[in-house]
């Protein structure tokens, strides 16, 4: 499950280690915004080092944020980085499929030369207007976007929109991006929250995200991590419910046999239903 996702700065080395420690779904070091220009070729350096050693990350994911593909910068990021130690890079600022296609040629270039024993996955950040509006055919692109990210601030930077915590603004954009990664057969990642301090206000920024579809969240700071993912975890009403679902449907949905839709706590429950609770209950394996 990709319940949380966190973002370390690739060039600060203290950062990079103690990410080791951190109980994070996906670690994503970053050599994109939170790396200035003249700190790039450093943070690549930082973070390749600390991917010899993938194994202190234990079965977590760990992804690499690039530069975004307008820099001008990511093909350097890709040759820096790519190797068995990743499990995929995240893209930024992503505005269309031909920008996915043009990156995942070079992937499977790099993936050649360095005789690699597996497929990079790419998640792609929606953060403009265009990559709005292209999102489905981003998600699309090939099949190793795995998810789409929504990158809100930058997203609002380029509609020359401010930041309002009622999320009005964004609202529309954070709603499209969830339904699109779904009709592409893939999940999506929330945008962060920025108040690092603001725990109350995490929680329901991420209940709201769950309710629109998103199955984690981008974090920033280790303090955010158990928050978001207490929210991201079936509470023991949904587990009960589906346990119920599941034992009054799975003669039918399974062996074709019973009834087709039966009644659980006084609501008609069906296939649709069964499935949704077979996923709610196959989550828990991977906690």
């Amino acid at each position: 499950m990709f319940r949380t996702l966190l973002f370390i700065p690739g060039n600060n080395k203290r950062f990079v280690e103690k990410a080791r420690s951190l109980n994070a779904d996906i670690i994503c070091f970053d050599l994109e915004d939170s790396v200035p220009l003249n700190e790039k070729q450093n943070a690549r350096d930082i973070v390749s080092e600390a991917l010899d050693k993938k194994e202190d990350y234990g079965n977590r994911n760990v992804y690499v944020r690039v530069n975004s593909y307008e820099s001008g910068i990511a093909i350097q990021d890709l040759d820096a980085i790519v190797s068995d130690e990743i499990d995929g890079v995240v893209v930024p600022k992503v505005n269309d499929e031909k920008e996915v296609r043009h990156l995942v040629r070079r992937l499977i270039e790099l993936e050649r030369q360095k005789t690699m024993s597996k497929k990079m996955g790419l998640m792609a950040s929606i953060e403009s207007a265009r990559g709005l509006v292209n999102s489905y055919s981003i998600a699309t692109a090939d099949l190793r976007v795995n998810m789409l990210v929504f990158g809100v601030f930058d997203f609002l930077y380029d509609m020359r929109l401010d930041y309002v915590q009622d999320g009005v603004e964004y609202s529309f954009a954070r709603a499209k991006i969830p339904i699109d990664a779904r009709a592409a057969g893939i999940g999506a990642i929330d945008a962060i929250w920025q108040k690092v301090d603001d725990i109350e206000g995490l929680v329901r920024d991420a209940g709201t995200a769950k309710r629109l579809g998103y199955q984690g969240k981008c974090v920033i700071h280790p303090k955010q991590l158990e928050p978001v993912t207490s929210v991201f975890i079936p509470s023991n009403n949904e587990i009960e419910w589906a346990r119920k679902v599941v034992q009054a449907l799975q003669e039918t949905v399974e062996n074709g046999k019973g009834i087709g839709a039966v009644t659980v706590d006084g609501k008609m429950v069906d296939a649709a239903h069964y499935r949704q609770a077979r996923f709610v209950l196959d989550s828990l394996n991977t906690k």
